[in-house]
């Protein structure tokens, strides 16, 4: 009997992509069913904006030391390699909390859970903008990508609340949210830092996050009305988790899809910031960190690509966006030539990427509501190994052979993407006849 989850929609509902959803595995009476279909805690357009908001905000601290290497290097007497791994262990911190952080949103007081690590972020934040050594900044990177992770137990709170129909709309929505929060956050640390310096940067970030932390107090739904979907003890919850991978064939591939695309968008990300602050640029912080304005047109993806997957044109959606991300890199080929041209490869790299990604993440999460926290843990897992992979990776060959060569790699990891969906798009688990890519119209 093949796996609800392993093709996709077919009737455009992704929560059952092939006829077998929610239902195979959950009776109407099962809490964990009634919690996925019909919520207590009514999602306004308030709330789901406050998710956003949170979930930008939290992400953002991942990503405001990119801009800033250069400046941090130099103030703590830093070698080139060891600014690099800045950004790389900010990724591995990320890494390590989506696989055990992440999961006791399943067990956990979602609501205390959140505001717990938001004030932990704080202290990570409190410790980044005070280091004076190279060792209590890499520490302080490393806790603040670790506790960052509460933007993914946010993202599938959300889910968990909004009504399967709408699922994708709501995760769009937030994923918006955080889309806006990685792109700007390169602008707002860039402003901040030529104004104040680069400290500066992570004390503001910690005192928005502690204001954050008493307005979800308040207005996230309390136990009662979202109570956990799961009694797994913590151990058990891990083993869960890595067996959801094993048993759905969905949620591997759209895992691989994810650490594909955000290897590309790190290798991009992570390295663009070299070309511009040299000859002939030589831009400032605040202007390169005003690139990430253009980027923001990704936020417009996410959104409108969780609409389309409740159409269920899902894997329509994939394939143009990963053919758009494969493309992105011809125009950035030419950043020092032209900045049309960069804005230009920012623009199809940013709104691909966040394509795929709220596909990704909706089609995932629809395969077991009651294990959300898990399954979204669990793929970010693979998005962290990318964006760590492409951030070591550009900046190192950056060093040694120059933009081109970030180009070349960039467009690699996007074409192995794209081939990927191509060889898996008609296939169907374990031989079984079915319709993995089929879509209204889609042959």
């Amino acid at each position: 009997m093949p796996m609800a989850g392993n093709c996709e929609a077919v009737t455009g509902r992704t929560e059952e992509p092939s006829g077998e959803g929610d239902t195979a595995r959950h009776s109407p009476r099962d809490p964990a069913f009634a919690l996925s279909r019909d919520p207590v805690f009514a999602l306004s357009r308030g709330v789901v904006l406050l998710f956003a908001v949170a979930c930008g905000a939290a992400v953002a601290n991942v990503y405001f030391s990119q801009p800033l290497l250069v400046t941090m290097g130099h103030d703590l007497a830093m070698s080139p390699a060891l600014v690099g791994s800045v950004v790389t262990l900010t990724h591995v911190g990320y890494g390590l909390g989506l696989f055990f952080l992440v999961p006791l949103g399943d067990v956990a007081d979602r609501r205390r859970l959140v505001v717990a690590q938001l004030l932990l972020l704080v202290g990570a934040l409190a410790l980044v903008a005070t280091a004076h050594t190279a060792a209590f900044l890499l520490a302080g990177m490393a806790a603040t990508g670790l506790l960052a992770v509460v933007t993914q137990t946010l993202l599938a709170f959300a889910a968990s609340l909004a009504p399967a129909a709408g699922r994708g709309r709501v995760v769009g929505q937030v994923t918006s949210g955080v889309v806006i929060g990685i792109l700007l956050a390169r602008t707002v640390s860039g402003a901040l830092a030529d104004l104040a310096g680069w400290r500066a940067v992570y004390l503001a970030s910690a005192a928005l996050t502690t204001l954050l932390a008493l307005v979800l107090h308040r207005v996230l739904p309390h136990r009662a009305d979202a109570p956990p979907t799961t009694s797994l003890r913590y151990g058990q919850l891990l083993r869960s988790t890595l067996t959801l991978f094993a048993k759905e064939r969905l949620l591997r591939l759209r895992a691989l899809f994810g650490l594909l695309i955000f290897a590309s968008f790190s290798t991009l990300w992570s390295s663009v910031a070299l070309p511009l602050s040299e000859a002939p640029y030589s831009f400032s912080h605040t202007a390169i960190g005003a690139l990430g304005l253009i980027g923001v047109a990704g936020a417009l993806a996410a959104s409108a690509a969780g609409r389309l997957n409740d159409r269920g044109l899902s894997q329509r959606t994939t394939g143009i966006a990963l053919a758009l991300l494969a493309l992105s890199w011809l125009p950035l080929a030419f950043t020092r030539d032209s900045l049309w041209a960069l804005f230009l490869g920012v623009i199809l790299l940013d709104l691909a990427v966040q394509a795929v990604h709220v596909t990704n993440q909706t089609l995932i999460y629809a395969l077991h509501p009651d294990a959300g926290s898990r399954i979204i843990g669990g793929y970010m897992v693979f998005y962290s190994l990318g964006s760590a992979t492409g951030a070591i990776a550009a900046t190192s060959l950056y060093t040694a052979e120059g933009w081109g060569a970030v180009c070349a790699l960039g467009a690699g990891f996007s074409c192995v993407a794209l081939a990927l969906w191509a060889f898996t798009r008609h296939g169907s688990p374990s031989g079984t006849p079915g319709s993995a890519a089929a879509e209204p119209g889609h042959v």
